[in-house]
């Protein structure tokens, strides 16, 4: 095959990627800038190196999502199904960005994956989906919760009897460690995506003799690299979202929900799950905000929040099925 259809699929991989930037930079960082442990620019430079970093530990996700997914043929088709895939989860991505929403970049290619296969008639295994995808994306917000409510309660416990203000600048501090954590985190699971995407497109334009072999590491640094860029952009409509429009958070409850979502991702990713960073870290807020009281936590906010969150595969999947008929239509 030619490599100009291949290369077009690639470079809208990258595309892909640099909507998770911009879109899921706010994933590492909103806690730290809103709590004012770091400036909005050291803190999107901080969290675009450590998602460069770590793209080179992501594989495991990268195999998955390039392999595990749906059964893509060689030739033209599967080149039309991973290019409309891309779409849909890019035009979900700008959709809930627009709205300041902070869906799962994710879920959204997972979804545009099983939509545009759909549509094409390409087999989608459902058993891997449902093990890596669906199981994951139920557990994560519960352990979110969990652990960040009882990393919180920890907190409290261990400085019960120490002064606030000196708590609230140790914490500060420490907020720089678990939001570089979080970053990476990010960096195996999202840029290790757009890997495995990159990967299925050589693969089924017949430039790679599989998709579960080792990633060349061209194919890491350019996803990398292009989700690099976009989080260095900056994705401020959702920063605001998670950082000051969920809970009003301090430096102990930014770090325990940063703690407490980058050990979900670290957990995630040697389980080769392809979780939401998105999730992990909402939820992980939400957990530890609940130390407080009830009615410290915008319901209403939340409530928004799940409702992107339950269309994110349906709404991914439909976009990318109408994209895989108007591709399919184009090729026959």
């Amino acid at each position: 095959m030619d490599w100009l259809p291949v290369a077009s699929v690639v470079l809208l991989a990258l595309g892909f990627a640099y909507t998770n930037g911009f879109h899921d930079t706010a994933n590492a960082i909103a806690t730290s800038v809103s709590t004012r442990a770091l400036t909005p620019r050291v803190a999107v430079a901080l969290a675009a190196c450590a998602n460069l970093l770590g793209a080179f530990f992501g594989a495991r996700v990268a195999q998955t999502v390039g392999n595990d997914i749906i059964a893509a043929p060689t030739g033209a088709v599967g080149l039309s199904v991973c290019a409309s895939a891309l779409l849909g989860a890019i035009g979900w991505n700008l959709l809930t960005w627009a709205r300041g929403l902070p869906s799962s970049s994710s879920h959204a290619l997972i979804g545009g994956l099983g939509g545009a296969a759909l549509a094409a008639g390409v087999q989608v295994r459902w058993a891997e989906i449902v093990d890596k995808v669906v199981i994951p994306m139920l557990v994560s917000p519960i352990v979110g919760l969990v652990g960040g409510y009882l990393v919180m309660a920890a907190i409290l416990w261990i400085f019960r009897n120490r002064e606030p203000v000196r708590i609230a600048r140790g914490f500060r501090l420490a907020q720089t460690v678990s939001a570089s954590a979080v970053a990476f985190g990010h960096g195996m699971q999202d840029a290790a995506k757009t890997a495995g995407m990159v990967m299925l497109a050589l693969t089924v334009g017949g430039r790679l003799p599989a998709a579960d072999g080792p990633l060349p590491v061209w194919v890491i640094l350019t996803s990398a690299l292009a989700m690099s860029v976009g989080t260095y952009a900056g994705g401020w409509r959702i920063m605001r979202t998670l950082g000051r429009r969920i809970i009003d958070l301090d430096p102990p409850h930014g770090f325990a929900a940063e703690a407490t979502a980058a050990a979900i991702l670290y957990a995630a990713t040697a389980l080769r799950a392809p979780i939401s960073t998105t999730q992990a870290i909402t939820s992980a807020i939400l957990g530890s905000g609940a130390t407080r009281r009830f009615r410290a936590v915008r319901w209403g906010v939340v409530w928004d929040i799940g409702i992107a969150w339950v269309l994110t595969f349906p709404g991914a999947g439909l976009l990318a099925a109408a994209c895989s008929a108007l591709l399919g239509a184009l090729i026959r």
